[in-house]
Formats: C-alpha cells, sequence, structure tokens
C-alpha cells in the first residue's frame, strides 16, 4: 500500500489514458516499457510476454531446443525452467547448489554436460545472480546456451553489470510478488542478439512477423497494456526501492548472524533480496513460534524439483542432490519489503532471536 501511495498520480494517469485508447494488448505503452527495462540493465532488446513461465518457454524454443535435448539446471527453484524444459520434450538435468548462495555450484556443472546438453538454465536465487563468469566460460567451451533466469534478481547486480544482461538471453518474470510486480502475470525476455530478439518477437504471436503469415510455431505471450502501465510506474521508484531493500537486509544480516545463517553474499553481488532466506534448526516450531506474534513466513522450495511427483519418471533418487535436500529442511523466509520500517524489522528480529532461542 505504501507504494502505490507513492506512484498512484502514474498509475491512475497510465490506466485511464490506456482506457481512453483501447490498446489493451500490446498497446504503445508496452513498446515503451521495452526500452525502459532494456536501457535500464542495458541491453539493445527487451521483449515483453505474459509471464515470467512464458518467457522461460519462449526462450528454450528461440534457443532451438527440442525434444531429446538435455538443459542443465538447478533442482532447488520453482518448477518453471524445470517444467518449460520437460513441456517441449526436453531432459531436465539437474546440478546441486553452492550450500551458501544456493545457486547452481559451477564446480559440478562440467561434469554434468553430454553430447545431448544444449543449454543451460542457472537461477539466481533469492536475488543474488549465480556466477555468470565461470558458467558462460563452461558453456563457450561446449557451444552451449545460457539462459539467465533472472526471475528472482531483476534489480540484482553482478560485477557491476545488472541481472538479465549476463548471458546470451535472459528471462524474467514480473508477478506482484517481486521486487518489480505487476499487478499481475507479466514477463520478459532480454538480448543483444538481434536474431534471436526478431525470432522472441514472432514467437510470442504464434510465429508470426507479418499478420497470417506464420513462419514459426509459437504461443500466444503478449504482455497486456494495463501492465506496463503498472510496471512503467513502478520502475520509475525502482532503484530506489532496491536500495531500501538492500538497507533492509544488512540491517537483518547484522542483527540474526549469530543466531541463525544468514544469506552469504558473495564480494562481487549486490542482492535484490527478492526474499530474505535464513535456515534453522526445527523449521516448524520456529514458524509456529513466529506466527504466534503475528510474523508471516514462506518456506521456499520445501520439495527439490528432482524429487517432484511431475519429474518422478527421472528417476534421480533421494540423496541424490543432498544440498539442495538439505536446505529444503531448513529454509525459511522473513518479511520483505522496500518500505519495512526499521521498528517493523527490529520486532520480527527480536521474534526471531526469541523463537530459536
Amino acid at each position: 500500500m505504501d507504494q502505490q501511495l507513492n506512484i498512484r498520480t502514474e498509475l491512475e494517469y497510465g490506466l485511464f489514458n490506456n482506457l481512453r485508447h483501447g490498446q489493451y494488448i500490446l498497446g504503445t505503452e508496452v513498446f515503451e516499457l521495452e526500452k525502459q527495462l532494456a536501457r535500464f540493465i542495458g541491453v539493445k532488446h527487451c521483449i515483453s510476454v505474459g509471464s515470467g513461465t512464458d518467457a522461460l518457454l519462449l526462450s528454450l524454443l528461440a534457443a532451438d531446443v527440442s525434444a531429446l535435448d538435455e538443459v542443465i539446471t538447478s533442482p532447488f527453484n520453482f518448477i518453471a525452467a524445470a517444467q518449460m524444459i520437460a513441456f517441449i520434450g526436453a531432459k531436465p538435468v539437474f546440478v546441486d547448489i553452492d550450500p551458501e548462495t544456493y545457486n547452481l555450484d559451477v564446480n559440478l556443472l562440467e561434469a554434468a554436460i553430454t553430447p545431448q546438453t544444449r543449454a543451460i538454465i542457472p537461477a539466481n536465487l533469492y536475488g543474488q545472480c549465480a556466477d555468470y563468469d565461470s558458467i558462460n566460460a563452461i558453456a563457450q567451451t561446449y557451444r552451449l546456451m545460457v539462459i539467465e533466469d533472472a526471475t528472482q534478481s531483476f534489480g540484482a547486480r553482478y560485477k557491476n553489470r545488472w541481472s538479465g544482461s549476463l548471458t546470451q538471453m535472459s528471462c524474467t518474470g514480473f508477478t506482484p510478488s517481486k521486487p518489480l510486480g505487476a499487478y499481475g502475470d507479466a514477463g520478459a525476455c532480454f538480448t543483444n542478439d538481434d536474431l534471436l530478439a526478431d525470432k522472441l518477437r514472432r514467437l510470442r504471436v504464434h510465429g508470426q512477423k507479418e499478420r497470417y503469415h506464420h513462419e514459426l510455431i509459437g504461443i500466444n505471450s503478449r504482455l497486456d497494456t494495463i501492465q506496463a502501465n503498472v510496471l512503467l510506474a513502478k520502475l520509475k521508484i525502482f532503484p530506489k526501492e532496491i536500495t531500501a531493500r538492500m538497507e533492509v537486509g544488512n540491517r537483518y544480516t547484522e542483527s540474526l548472524q549469530n543466531k541463525v545463517k544468514t544469506p552469504v553474499i558473495q564480494s562481487y553481488n549486490q542482492s535484490c533480496y527478492s526474499q530474505y532466506t535464513i535456515e534453522v534448526d526445527e523449521r516448524d516450531l520456529v514458524r509456529d513460534k513466529l506466527a504466534k506474534r503475528g510474523i508471516p513466513t514462506a518456506v521456499n522450495y520445501p520439495l527439490p524439483l528432482h524429487l517432484q511427483p511431475a519429474l518422478s519418471y527421472l528417476i534421480q533418487d533421494k540423496g541424490s542432490l543432498p544440498i539442495a535436500e538439505a536446505a529444503s529442511k531448513r529454509v525459511l523466509s522473513l518479511p520483505m519489503d522496500a518500505y519495512l520500517t526499521p521498528e517493523m524489522q527490529q520486532e520480527i528480529i527480536d521474534a526471531v532471536k526469541n523463537a530459536v532461542k
């Protein structure tokens, strides 16, 4: 609500202007948003789409991933990337995570590459980017496409570069819970490659470059103009909000680092803290104690992807990815918001300290 009050004038102007001109899908504001998003992270092309999941699917299609191919990704993430790999008939191959950052462990990456490997999708978990210099170097050796999954990291930085600009192609989602969130589903793909950008633009409109002339098998994934107006208004204050989120994250860490396992942010990274996630013993008990004090928490993710029933055909048994499995039993996300006051945060900190005694 605090954020909405800050941008109410811009929101109302954009929404009423949309009602006046009546271009509800791919209106002029959509293309303006694409320009501003591309400029923000420093790439040539932004291709807006209907959701973050669509962005992943379209990226895979643009990379020519197809049935019988393999795509390496993380088992400790939301299912969207793995699901879209499986959806097009390819095989998700999971590489275990780094126990400190929860991102894909680059030391295990090369051993997972086979002649069938086509691409790598590293997930930037909890707002921190994976080690892209190492990942890109390995991918270049084996001529693989790297698709940055920036769904949780839009607004983060890696070695002074913005998340979303770190690979040949990237994708993100703008669901309401994200640091930059729409008022519904929305997403985008990013690239510096003119040919990939052109292909993505065709794929999002049923594979057509001109009306009723379909060159590719695509889908319908167009960003509606109302969501573009929301994101344009939010983008104006987004840099300040990222700074505020970092301050909240730093305050949490300073106060809790001797009580629980706090996030480890690599020296070359700046996290946007899409979530602030700690590790605790007896997680359910800690959650119950916090809930009794009116403090909401979340568990992302309680079951690693290789153990999900939908992906059981991959036959990766329990114990095969021990770091992801261990983290899934211990992680707990605390309230995180750019508008969390020091007083509100101190109440949370005190409650956590009391809960883990």
